[in-house]
């Protein structure tokens, strides 16, 4: 069973998703806005988040950015929910650090799936630390004979 927050505008979208994923064994909520995802995040870190790139105030993408350059969520598993279907608007997600992009609306078994994919990418990954303590531990493990290279 995994957490995953829903960011999204659209109250009948998000607890349609939520309730897809709630019958797939994995717990959700979901919030409206960009700025009560952050407050969410800093109180528990969900393992996926599924992000709407419209949204009032900050949009998606922005908001991906900002977790992104974050020393505690730059490793946090996205994945963009939106109705945006333009092929340069998915790129664009992937190149902000989404790890997929799923089109409104969604089938519920191809939503299952896919988070279920991400998920088994990110079980296959070290588990998160914080980026100072990964770099504290890179500095205080080196071997003093070989290159000096640190690997991310």
């Amino acid at each position: 069973m995994a957490h995953i927050l829903i960011v999204d505008d659209d109250d009948i979208v998000a607890e349609l998703a939520s309730e897809i994923l709630l019958g797939a064994g994995h717990a959700c909520g979901w919030v409206s806005t960009a700025e009560q995802a952050h407050k969410l995040l800093h109180w528990r870190r969900p393992d996926l988040l599924l992000l709407d790139e419209q949204l009032p105030g900050e949009r998606g993408s922005g908001f991906l950015r900002r977790l992104r350059n974050s020393p505690r969520f730059y490793d946090l598993p996205v994945i963009m929910f939106t109705t945006i279907d333009g092929l340069q608007d998915e790129r664009h997600a992937f190149y902000n650090g989404a790890q997929d992009y799923i089109r409104k609306p969604v089938n519920p078994k191809s939503l299952v799936w896919r988070v279920n994919k991400t998920l088994e990418a990110r079980a296959q990954r070290p588990q998160h630390r914080r980026l100072e303590e990964w770099a504290e531990f890179q500095l205080h493990n080196r071997k003093e004979d070989g290159p000096r290279q640190v690997f991310l």
